[in-house]
Order: C-alpha cells, then structure tokens, then sequence
C-alpha cells in the first residue's frame, strides 16, 4: 500500500465553524461574506503528545470578517481558565480562519477541561480543550487541517517531513520612535523534505487529468453542476517567513517591507497567500536568512511573531517592539 488515509480530529470543527457562515435560506449553498462588524469565534484544534509525558493543548479562531482586525486584551473578555487568564493567547485577531495559533503546556495528569473564552462584537463565544484520544495531533494531522495534504492519503516521504526552525538573529527586545524603521533578521532551517509534499501532490494532479482525459467528460447531474462548498482548504507548498501582528498594546499599525505572506487562510485569487490561486511565491534566500523592515505609525507596545513555514509545517517565534511617540521641536 503507497498510502495512507487520514481522518483530522479538528475536521469536525472546522466544519462547525465553516457553516456558520452559510446563509442562503432557500438552498443553503451561498455563503454571506463580511467584511467587517461580526465576531470571533475560539477553537480548539487537538493536542500534542511531549515526549516527558506532558501534553500541549492548541488552539485556533475564526474571525467571521474579510478585513476587519479586532483587538481584544487580555482580561474578562480574552481569558483561559482553570489557571491564569493570561496563558499565551493572541490579543489581535488577523481576518478569517487562523489555526494552531497558540499553545498551552498541561501536566500528564491534567484531567480538567480548558476553556477559552472571547467576547467579541458583543458576543461571548468558548473554545472547550479536551484530551480526547480522537483528538490527538500529530505533523500528518496538521499538515492536513493546514491544506498541504488534504483529507487523503499520504506517501513515506510526506509523512518524513519536520517542522522547519527559526533563529531571530536580530534579538527579541526593540525600543524605537514612531515612524523608526527596524530591521528583523530570521535564520531558517530546515530538512528539505517539504518538497515531497509538492512532488506528490503534482503527481496526483497528473494522474487524475489523465483519467479524465482517458473518460472523457463525465455525465454530471444538476446537483454536481453547482459550485462547491469547501470545508477543507489547498496550499502551496513552499517556504517562507511571514511576520505578523500577534498582540497590539496600542492603536498602531506595522508596515513591513517586503509586504509580507498572509499567514490566514485568504483564498481570494491573487491575495499574497499560499492558499490563493495564483499565488506568487516569494525567493528563498540562498544563505537562508529572511530580512524584513518594519515600522509603527503610532505609539503602544507590540509582540509580533514569526512564521517559519516549509508549506506543511511551521515554526514560531516571537519580538517585543515597543514604540514611542516622536520627540516635540
């Protein structure tokens, strides 16, 4: 047997999530799009085994807007509990579906149910960790929720693969004026075997093109005609770092340059994200090192994060800016 099959324990989930947005009231098949003025929605996406016996829980959201960024500080209306309010979760919330954004360590015995709850748009939503044994991760598990794999079958060397690491060669503590560029510095490293994932998938789309093409067009009834709804979403394969906006502790916003890779799932053709047709994929650095310059246009304190990402797996990391207001002549 060349493969084998997978059945994601955040598929459910996903698929929760993903018709809350259906809205036609007649047929159930057009999806209402927002751009701004609705809520986030928590989720948990499963837990991670350590190898110490120890157990981290991860966790995701859905932003129901298209371009609406919401922040939320840490306090009654973002908080994790049993244990502290503040145990590492975002407090900008980038536009739609952002999965395995965070993640929270519990002891082998941790037996309690650890809930996230965010109050957004006036609406007070919770994420329920578990540590079902249905809803285990593991690099296959995410690589597929994340749209490299699919819900499929998969091959030796995609099931190989390893998340890439990152070094922030440039330091995690910054101090500067609004309008100060500073310059971030991120080493990538990385087995390489991400390219199995490309290779196999291009394989796939081959052999299928030429069933089809061996069929010849199938008879297709009035209900296959329609177009799809999605629950699962594709990605390109291909490395890269992305830096983006994890908590804002003031009203600024970065500008990065080189724009950088949208790290949600932006599916609109042309976006500048690996989940978009026709999506461009940016140079590798030969010496594996991503230089990228920001600036804020307004004082606050702000945690940014890096994402090193082979196109199925990631790594992150995260830098403290904080910015002050220009000195006055």
């Amino acid at each position: 047997m060349t493969g084998v099959s997978h059945i994601t324990p955040g598929f459910m989930a996903v698929a929760t999530l993903f018709c809350l947005a259906l809205a036609d009231p007649e047929d159930g098949e057009a999806q209402l799009s927002y751009q701004s003025g609705q809520n986030v929605s928590p989720a948990y996406e499963g837990w991670i085994q350590n190898e110490d016996g120890s157990k981290t829980m991860v966790f995701g959201y859905m932003n129901r807007n298209w371009s609406e960024e919401l922040d939320v500080p840490i306090g009654k209306d973002n908080f994790l509990s049993p244990g502290p309010e503040d145990q590492g979760q975002p407090t900008h919330f980038r536009p739609r579906r952002n999965r395995f954004v965070f993640k929270v360590r519990v002891p082998a015995d941790f037996d309690e149910e650890l809930v996230w709850t965010l109050t957004t748009d006036g609406k007070t939503e919770h994420a329920y960790g578990t540590l079902g044994i249905d809803q285990a991760l593991d690099d296959i598990v995410i690589a597929s929720e994340t749209g490299a794999l699919g819900v499929g079958s998969s091959t030796a060397e995609v099931r190989a693969n390893r998340a890439p690491s990152i070094t922030i060669e440039s330091g995690s503590q910054y101090s500067v004026r609004v309008g100060q560029p500073v310059e971030l510095v991120v080493r990538m490293d990385d087995d390489g075997l991400s390219e199995a994932y490309e290779g196999w998938i291009s394989r796939r789309e081959r052999a299928a093109a030429a069933a089809a093409a061996r069929e010849g067009p199938p008879k297709l009834s009035r209900g296959q005609l329609r177009p799809p709804i999605r629950i699962t979403v594709q990605k390109a394969v291909w490395h890269h770092v992305a830096w983006f906006m994890y908590r804002s502790g003031g009203d600024g916003t970065p500008s990065f340059d080189p724009p950088q890779v949208k790290t949600w799932e932006d599916t609109r053709t042309g976006a500048n994200s690996p989940w978009a047709p026709l999506w461009t994929r940016p140079p590798i650095p030969q010496d594996g090192i991503w230089r990228t310059t920001v600036s804020f246009d307004k004082p606050g304190t702000y945690i940014l994060r890096a994402r090193g990402d082979d196109g199925a797996l990631y790594h992150d990391q995260d830098v403290t800016i904080v910015v002050s207001a220009i000195a006055s002549e």
